[in-house]
């Protein structure tokens, strides 16, 4: 298990909430909503493995992002906490939530379903190799570099916050080595054992204009997650909370009233 990096919010004696980033992201995505959860929660938000300032290490797996999370919130002395999880980070809040449903009150997974999709990462991938890092003397000149295999502003913007300028030059946080060998993992969704579910309150939001939440998916949700409530979000894609944050936080105050009940 690694030592995660993580940013805390609010006050110590108020329930935990955990917000897991997504691929390529960091803690520093959950920022205003951070905020605006410490009001009422204790707020813990990591840098999953490989990601942000935790260490890398070659090994990539939701198992493994697993054990992280228990040993974060062990070293916090959480006994439970809600899981709130955007993308890969949906995922690891649900393979935890399905193999130690003791440690989670309630579990929110954001434009992710329990289901291995088809498609690769090869293309952001792509984006991150055609910086080079030497020619980078102000992150513009790494946007430019970017340019041509992402032309889409926005997801420049994110990627490219993964560019640290050290004592030595621009660096990548993530560790993209390791990501690129783990795509199948991260893509995919671990086996569970026959009998396994999550039967705590449970909410899948997610983007009208996302293919990752889509009816085809619900069989699979409500397997492991028999009280699954759907809430979608209109005209929101895969980020959800960043396109449409009024529709996401519809959404996500509506199950955190009902888990407060």
């Amino acid at each position: 298990m690694l030592e995660l990096n993580v940013r805390a919010f609010g006050e110590t004696d108020r329930p935990t909430i955990v917000l897991l980033h997504g691929l390529f992201g960091s803690s520093a995505n959950w920022g205003s909503i951070a905020r605006h959860l410490s009001a009422d929660y204790r707020v813990l938000v990591p840098d999953l493995r490989n990601h942000g300032q935790s260490p890398h290490d070659a090994a990539h797996s939701y198992p493994l992002m697993v054990g992280d999370l228990l040993h974060l919130l062990d070293q916090n002395a959480v006994d439970s906490a809600t899981l709130i999880g955007h993308s890969m980070g949906g995922k690891a809040a649900m393979h935890l939530a399905l193999n130690h449903p003791q440690r989670v009150d309630g579990l929110a997974v954001l434009d992710m379903a329990p289901v291995s999709y088809t498609h690769d990462f090869d293309d952001v991938l792509a984006a991150f190799a055609a910086v080079d890092l030497d020619r980078v003397g102000k992150r513009t000149d790494a946007d430019a570099q970017m340019a041509s295999v992402i032309p889409h502003r926005g997801v420049r913007a994110f990627l490219l916050q993964n560019l640290h300028k050290g004592p030595d030059g621009w660096v990548w946080r993530a560790n993209i080595e390791a990501l690129a060998a783990a795509q199948e993992q991260i893509t995919g969704f671990p086996q569970q054992a026959e009998d396994a579910s999550f039967d705590g309150p449970c909410s899948f939001i997610h983007g009208e204009l996302s293919d990752y939440v889509t009816p085809a998916y619900e069989p699979a949700i409500r397997a492991l997650f028999p009280t699954a409530e759907l809430c979608p979000v209109a005209d929101a894609g895969h980020w959800v909370y960043a396109e449409q944050p009024q529709g996401f936080a519809r959404c996500l105050d509506g199950f955190l009233s009902r888990l407060a009940h």
